[in-house]
């Protein structure tokens, strides 16, 4: 069950996940502070409180609101280097929890990403799997994640698969374009969520009595790389893509989302293709 009095919530980076959580937070009736390097100028149709903020910028955060109960961060990098990885996933979560009173915070919710596991040959893989991030973005995530279980607040984990839905349609655009392959040699195995239905993770999390630590968010539907890509081909009346590598970075594995599951929490879209498919038929 979700929390039935208004609580007062801090999105940290809300971009278009974190509009979509914010609407789903108001319809609850939540107060509804969203920071952001640049604000809209002006009051929105929204309900959200606009905060001008950089969290790369501690000076910047000063004058946050007083009673904050519940914060998501879910910042989204301008350059995708270990450096700047560092100064907003690390540096400006300590920067923005330092300038809140901890007292009040009932839990922080720390929106990840599977990067952080490595190559499991198209093995499962769940919450109790070791991470072994293969890149840097990994890295830095997990790096977070380890600083935030060991701050004294209670704090939720919810590693991301790959994001798709309205306005994320490069895959679909290169497709077109000739601009993929894919391994038909070997499976490599690919792993999605919608973003509405990531978002209503964040939202259910963050409310979640006795929330455990750490979640995957992932859709039930595990695809091999050629057959989703396959399918988004026939979708978009081109042919299959080529033969190619596999994606460079990522691993194949299958990822589980019982746990999420087992929370309450159940996927408008189960599998990627008829996600997909919404999508095109709402273009």
């Amino acid at each position: 069950m979700l929390a039935t009095t208004g609580e007062r919530v801090l999105l940290a980076g809300c971009g278009d996940v974190g509009l979509r959580v914010a609407r789903l937070l108001r319809a609850q009736g939540h107060t509804v502070f969203g920071l952001r390097r640049r604000p809209p100028a002006s009051a929105d149709e929204s309900g959200i409180h606009w905060l001008a903020g950089d969290l790369v910028d501690a000076a910047t955060l000063a004058g946050l609101p007083e009673r904050i109960t519940r914060v998501v961060y879910l910042p989204a990098p301008d350059l995708r280097d270990s450096a700047m990885y560092r100064a907003v996933f690390l540096d400006g979560l300590r920067g923005l929890l330092e300038r809140l009173d901890c007292a009040a915070l009932a839990r922080v919710l720390f929106v990840s990403s599977s990067a952080v596991y490595g190559d499991h040959a198209g093995g499962w893989v769940d919450e109790d799997t070791p991470p072994d991030p293969p890149g840097f973005n990994g890295a830095v995530l997990l790096e977070a994640e380890c600083w935030l279980a060991a701050q004294a607040r209670p704090c939720t984990v919810l590693r991301l698969a790959g994001l798709y839905g309205p306005g994320r349609l490069q895959l679909l655009d290169r497709l077109r374009t000739g601009g993929v392959a894919v391994p038909r040699d070997r499976v490599h195995w690919a792993n999605r969520i919608h973003v509405e239905d990531a978002a209503a993770a964040i939202a259910h999390l963050l409310f979640l009595p006795d929330a455990r630590p750490l979640y995957l968010g992932v859709d039930d539907t595990p695809l091999p790389l050629q057959v989703l890509y396959d399918h988004l081909a026939s979708l978009a009346g081109v042919p299959p893509p080529p033969q190619g590598a596999p994606p460079t970075g990522v691993g194949s594995k299958r990822l589980r989302n019982a746990r999420l599951r087992e929370s309450g929490w159940v996927p408008q879209w189960s599998d990627a293709r008829g996600g997909y498919a919404s999508l095109l038929e709402g273009a």
